[in-house]
């Protein structure tokens, strides 16, 4: 087991152990809270999950967390699914955003960069002025609390002042990246009903520019609900009939008005796929996100007002909403819309070095083309302010963490973070005063009580078992979109273990503490952290005439990478040429994205099922891992048998 490393990479000192914002904060909670004061972090962390209630005030007051009315107690009820926070209390999410503008209001809240990678700084004051301006004309609009706002938008502040506006006026907020197709925005915007679409009129993406203006006139005409349509010209545009111009809306001087409501009313809607249906509208409210993304952001990634915080994100995944967050401590946060490797491969480096960012987050997968392209950050760049790097979307392999520590800086803090959309956090990651070991995440995260199980429900240490949460979390769901009874919600996460988050990753607590996460243990397509479901694949490849039926699988690599083949069955007489495959690309990366776009696409003589006629993902997964047979496989429960040599053959080949 990875506990073989005992030598750490990385180790804080005493002076940045001492001025970690999570070594004051446990010093307050002792005196105020009975938290211990001795035995730093793994002390901190079991009195957290051992005391949830009493860790949760102490967030909440070390934080000045500002309710308009106050809570009855921290916790009601404690069951999940259905855990209830700070019952009673009222407060608003973007006030708290917006705080920092009371006191800092000529420094930059945002520093927008694109393709040209020149930095252009919003202030807190004028960003503050914008959201008063367009929550009043939100208001104006119609728009109520707990309706929805759409933004079919790139990383630019336009999207966050979208956002801001959305949250202080109690409606509940939702995105889609511009490079999704129109089918995948419907899919996901349809279930809520919006009452309000942000629009770009298209973006720029490795140096050319993608007109999206009939994907947006498709959108509103598919989506009824829309009172009004927001047009914001990055293209430089007109605006289309019947849209309103964004500067119309945003140019009065306009104190914001926050509309205090409930701690569980929702404040967004995020998006993450199954394996069947269409994706999960996962809501979670105002109060769940502000505290956790509190304890989050200040206390793990040790944020305040003098860090620039820079994450490689779009607005189609949580990352982005975690990143608006970083607001809320004060911090600068860096918006880069772009290409992650344009005008090369050191792009982000770039970004990284001209915002002067001092945490800097991107994809594992990023870090290993990197090493792979032979890009020297250090030798190449000034990243003198840049003290942690972090990742996520998929584990950092032991090569990633070696690359960083000797091509960034040796005394470079490496915060390799898991955590999902579902709960829109970190299960564990960063932690400012311990120790970075190879190929590991340093610890769980505070009030997160996270656990390895045996397929009995027996907690494991030292042995890979499936990740599960045994407590409550504020960041939890509050529930699905469209999901009257509960049973979505209850299916996805509480269906294996009663009562206790099973998450579908496969994930290792070592002796000492620490996290090692191997991938999912379902078969949801996990591409750079976005999780897609198969369904929407299969409903795109299979419209095609010439294919019968497909399956799709994401194999995770020994060396960190991630290979998702497409395995298709063609009907008699069709070919696999270069027109068909040609066909499949074009077909998935229109209607869905080109992110579901597979690396290899593969004839196969037949598509195994279950006896019940679902195709076995996992199964297929576990053999092109180079599981045995008897191992993948229970025979009794599958129709063909004979089709799975081959996956077992094309593993052989691979390895």
């Amino acid at each position: 087991m990875s506990t073989v490393n005992t030598q750490p990479l990385w180790q804080p000192d005493p002076e940045r152990i001492a001025q970690a914002q999570v070594t004051r904060f446990q010093t307050w909670a002792a005196e105020h809270h009975g938290a211990p004061s001795e035995g730093g972090y793994p002390a901190l962390h079991r009195w957290s999950v051992d005391h949830l209630d009493m860790f949760w005030k102490a967030v909440v007051e070390w934080f000045d967390v500002r309710f308009s009315t106050p809570y009855a107690r921290v916790l009601g009820d404690r069951s999940m699914p259905g855990a209830q926070w700070f019952p009673g209390a009222t407060l608003n999410y973007a006030e708290h955003a917006l705080r920092a503008a009371e006191t800092r209001g000529d420094e930059p809240a945002l520093l927008h960069v694109d393709e040209t990678h020149e930095p252009r700084p919003v202030t807190w004051a004028e960003l503050r002025r914008q959201v008063g301006s367009l929550a009043a004309e939100l208001r104006a609009l119609g728009v109520r609390p707990g309706d929805r706002v759409s933004g079919y938008l790139p990383n630019i502040p336009q999207a966050v002042v979208a956002l801001l506006a959305t949250a202080a006026v109690g409606g509940v907020w939702t995105s889609c990246a511009p490079d999704f197709g129109a089918r995948s925005v419907l899919d996901r915007f349809q279930q809520v009903e919006p009452v309000v679409l942000f629009t770009v009129d298209g973006y720029r993406y490795g140096g050319k520019e993608h007109d999206r203006r009939e994907i947006v006139a498709e959108l509103r005409r598919e989506l009824p609900t829309l009172r009004a349509v927001v047009h914001i010209p990055l293209l430089g545009t007109e605006a289309p009939e019947g849209a309103v111009e964004w500067a119309d809306l945003t140019s009065a001087d306009a104190t914001p008005v926050f509309e205090q409501v409930p701690f569980d009313h929702p404040l967004w809607v995020l998006y993450s796929s199954g394996t069947t249906g269409l994706p999960k509208a996962i809501v979670q409210s105002q109060g769940g996100i502000l505290i956790e993304h509190l304890k989050q952001l200040g206390l793990h990634c040790d944020l305040g007002p003098e860090d620039r915080f820079f994450w490689y994100t779009s607005t189609g995944w949580m990352m982005w909403n975690f990143l608006v967050s970083g607001l809320l401590t004060g911090t600068t946060i860096v918006l880069y819309d772009g290409s992650p490797g344009y005008p090369d491969t050191g792009a982000q480096w770039r970004i990284a070095e001209r915002t002067e960012a001092t945490l800097y987050g991107t994809s594992a997968a990023y870090v290993m083309a990197c090493r792979k392209a032979g890009v020297h950050p250090a030798r190449d760049f000034d990243l003198s302010t840049v003290q942690c790097v972090a990742t996520t979307g998929s584990p950092l392999p032991p090569d990633g963490f070696r690359w960083l520590h000797d091509e960034v800086r040796d005394d470079l803090w490496i915060a390799s973070v898991s955590g999902g959309t579902d709960v829109c956090s970190c299960f564990a990651g960063a932690v400012p005063t311990l120790p970075v070991h190879i190929g590991e995440l340093q610890a769980p995260g505070l009030g997160t009580d996270l656990q390895s199980w045996d397929p009995s429900g027996k907690p494991l240490i030292d042995e890979v078992g499936e990740l599960v949460v045994t407590n409550p979390m504020p960041s939890m769901p509050i529930y699905f979109w469209n999901d009257p009874d509960g049973s979505r919600y209850h299916d996805s996460y509480f269906d294996t273990y009663p009562g206790v988050w099973r998450h579908g990753d496969w994930i290792t607590l070592t002796s000492r503490g620490s996290v090692v996460i191997h991938g999912r243990s379902d078969s949801t397509l996990n591409r750079q952290g976005v999780r897609m479901g198969s369904a929407d694949i299969y409903e795109a490849v299979e419209r095609l005439p010439e294919i019968r039926e497909s399956l799709v699988v994401g194999v995770e690599q020994p060396d960190g990478g991630y290979w998702m083949p497409l395995f298709v069955h063609l009907v008699p007489g069709a070919v696999l040429d270069e027109a068909l495959l040609d066909k499949v690309k074009h077909t998935i990366r229109e209607q869905l994205s080109p992110r579901h776009v597979p690396d290899e696409i593969i004839e196969v003589p037949g598509i195994p099922h279950t006896l019940t006629g679902k195709r076995i993902e996992v199964p297929v997964k576990r053999l092109l891992q180079g599981t045995p047979m008897e191992k993948a496989v229970n025979p009794g429960s599958i129709d063909n048998l004979d089709l799975l040599p081959f996956y077992e053959d094309l593993a052989r080949k691979r390895a």
